[in-house]
């Protein structure tokens, strides 16, 4: 039996991150007999140098400007830099990537016997699961969102992806 927890979709696990996000509540912890998500608000500081290079003698350190620290912020900044050549594709007259929702492992079919959830020329709406994104033990079925043709699969089977690393480029309806 597969629980509720396993299966669920980006889309709920967005809301839940947004529903963290404009509350004060800074961590979410839900545990069941078969699973448990931890989501908690990235508490980041953020450093501003100093406006101007001050030569400040060695036997002087109390001259040297103390670094400035901004408030706290809960913002996530992705760390994937897509390569040229899927940006370029990407800006192809009616495409759009696909892209991951989340870090973790891609799976292009739901067991290793099974075929692929797509392929290239696959026809997709925006209900069709293209892949899975497993993350912390949790496999999630990401979704299209969009209507129309795989034309080019970017991710591959079986490796490390990064929030907004694109998946798929699809060639819209």
């Amino acid at each position: 039996m597969r629980s509720w927890f396993l299966l669920l979709k980006t889309s709920e696990i967005r809301e839940l991150i947004r529903l963290l996000d404009e509350t004060s509540v800074h961590e979410l912890h839900i545990e069941l007999e078969d699973g448990k998500i931890h989501i908690k608000k990235a508490d980041t500081l953020s450093y501003a140098p100093p406006l101007s290079h001050v030569d400040v003698p060695v036997a002087a350190p109390a001259a040297v400007p103390a670094p400035v620290v901004s408030e706290v912020t809960t913002s996530v900044t992705p760390t994937f830099t897509p390569p040229a050549e899927s940006s370029a594709a990407a800006a192809e007259e009616g495409t759009v990537l696909i892209k991951s929702p989340m870090v973790g492992t891609f799976y292009a079919a739901p067991s290793p016997t099974s075929p692929p959830y797509v392929e290239v020329g696959s026809k997709v709406t925006e209900k069709t699961v293209v892949c899975i994104v497993e993350a912390m033990k949790l496999m999630n079925e990401i979704e299209a969102d969009v209507r129309g043709e795989i034309v080019e699969v970017i991710a591959e089977n079986g490796h490390l992806v990064e929030y907004g690393q694109p998946l798929f480029r699809v060639k819209l309806a």
